[in-house]
């Protein structure tokens, strides 16, 4: 009989560790779940920046390819002036500057 007593104890103090066991398992599953989100979440975040940088570097691409235009413009410009020495005065050289 105190066999028997002794391993109803047991038994019944086993069984009661055991559900603390599994709750305290239940929360870190819990946590590591709401972690995760966290993560994914971050990950959107950064994925929906994409579409904006692109967007950005398009339009800073077409304003330099203007820039580059004028520039191009202006120095096939700037050789294709000749210089009659008959005009060389200030106000003309002042012209070009």
């Amino acid at each position: 009989m105190k066999n028997f007593k002794y391993i109803l104890l047991i038994l019944i103090a086993g069984a009661s560790l055991s559900s603390c066991g599994y709750n305290a398992m239940v929360e870190k599953q819990e946590s590591v779940t709401a972690q995760w989100g966290n993560v994914q979440n971050a990950y959107q975040r950064r994925a929906d920046l994409i579409p904006n940088l692109v967007a950005t570097v398009k339009g800073y691409a077409e304003h330099e390819q203007e820039t580059f235009t004028q520039v191009t413009e202006a120095r096939s410009k700037a050789t294709q002036i000749t210089v009659d020495p008959e005009n060389l005065t200030e106000e003309s050289l002042q012209q070009y500057q």
